[in-house]
């Protein structure tokens, strides 16, 4: 399968992070971007997402709701998805989650339904974002909570958003 192969080779190449958390946050945010480039690639919204526990990636994906004609998914879903599978359960203690644009409802409530402890954003989502910029599910009344960190690398992340919608659109400039 080309998707299987294309996350599997992104995925890949990131195996030695950096020990300093801030290096660490982008070094895992640059592959989620690779990721989204992929989804772009695809023709897809790019966002990308990595899972990550002990230093390493257990799962990544990008979005795929065009191409598998899937509402749910969704690069967090499908990253979250792999993550459960690869490591045999769905609690995810102990992961961290990068994805390249905030999450929207769906995707935070898997989220928090996945006990990922911690998620570190890129670009806010001011259309969907549920994790501050439109609604803001990160401290919900009942059960688990995810630390968040935002803006890593939030600029790349804005700007691979803003060229794959302007060549939607045809404003090739």
């Amino acid at each position: 399968m080309k998707r299987e192969k294309l996350i599997g080779k992104i995925t890949c190449k990131y195996s030695e992070p950096p020990q300093e958390q801030a290096e660490r946050d982008e070094y895992f945010m640059r592959c989620a971007l690779e990721l989204a480039r992929a989804a772009a690639g695809e023709d897809e919204v790019p966002v990308g997402a990595v899972v990550v526990r002990d230093g390493r990636i257990v799962a990544g994906d990008f979005n795929g709701r065009e191409k598998l004609r899937d509402a749910t998914y969704h690069a967090e879903t499908a990253a979250i998805r792999r993550a459960c599978e690869a490591l045999g359960g769905w609690r995810l203690i102990g992961c961290e989650l990068y994805v390249t644009l905030e999450p929207c409802a769906m995707c935070a409530g898997a989220i928090l339904n996945a006990r990922i402890p911690r998620t570190v954003i890129g670009a806010d989502d001011p259309k969907y974002g549920a994790f501050g910029s439109v609604a803001d599910l990160s401290h919900p009344p009942f059960g688990h909570r995810t630390e968040l960190v935002r803006g890593v690398l939030s600029e790349e992340s804005a700007e691979l958003m803003r060229e794959f919608f302007l060549k939607k659109r045809g404003n090739h400039d």
